[in-house]
């Protein structure tokens, strides 16, 4: 989380440079007079949960917190323009994403326990466009996302393991929100994105591990610095 505003701050200053760059001169005329685009995104993430503690925990839970992990998204999109300010977009793709828990329990060192996505992402989002101002245009989105985890461990026997594991549901919904920036270069069409992803469902499978016991449920949430390539 640290790294977010040198991120943001880097990206509003290639935004700046490539602005002024281009001012002058109008990029892509025609592009906005077309009903369908298509591009790719590539993006950064940092994810943790939303959480709450169990009313029932053990007397030796002393606590547990946040332990944010970095990762990395690649998805395809497709654009159907709606109106003048308003568009459709799909975005499926794949998530890494990695998450942490950061436990304390009386009589043992703390324990950062991870948990490792690879998530197949669907999303559909709506997308609002100012005019542009020469080559530059400001944008909002909101939506929702299906995901589901290649990687969970929603039918392991917690018995059977030497370690006890954090199991997730493998299915998830989220609500994304989000801004951007869209830059009309000479060829394509650049977008510096930043989203938040807030998922809607409880993926704990509670069971009597040291690490699900503590928890009445877990929810989870992203932010998202994207590049997105549209033509």
């Amino acid at each position: 989380m640290k790294r977010i505003p040198l991120l943001i701050g880097l990206a509003l200053l290639m935004v700046s440079t490539v602005a002024q760059a281009q001012r002058g001169r109008k990029n892509l005329p025609n592009f906005d007079s077309r009903m369908y685009h298509f591009g790719f995104i590539l993006s950064a993430n940092s994810s943790d949960f939303n959480f709450a503690v169990a009313d029932s925990a053990a007397d030796s839970f002393r606590g547990v917190n946040n332990a944010p992990q970095a990762g990395f998204n690649m998805h395809l999109m497709a654009s159907y323009t709606l109106s003048r300010h308003w568009r459709l977009r799909f975005v499926p793709g794949l998530s890494f994403q990695d998450r942490g828990l950061d436990y304390t329990i009386e009589g043992s060192n703390n324990v950062i326990k991870r948990t490792e996505a690879v998530n197949l992402d669907i999303p559909l989002l709506l997308k609002w466009r100012t005019d542009r101002v020469d080559n530059v245009a400001a944008y909002a989105l909101f939506g929702v996302k299906y995901a589901r985890d290649f990687q969970s461990q929603e039918n392991v026997n917690q018995q059977l393991q030497s370690d006890n594991i954090l199991r997730l549901k493998s299915g998830n919904i989220a609500a994304d929100i989000g801004a951007g920036i869209d830059i009309f270069l000479p060829f394509f069409k650049l977008a510096i994105q930043a989203k938040t992803e807030h998922g809607l469902r409880n993926v704990l499978i509670p069971d009597d591990s040291i690490y699900a016991s503590p928890l009445d449920f877990l929810r989870t949430r992203s932010f998202v610095l994207s590049f997105c390539f549209e033509g």
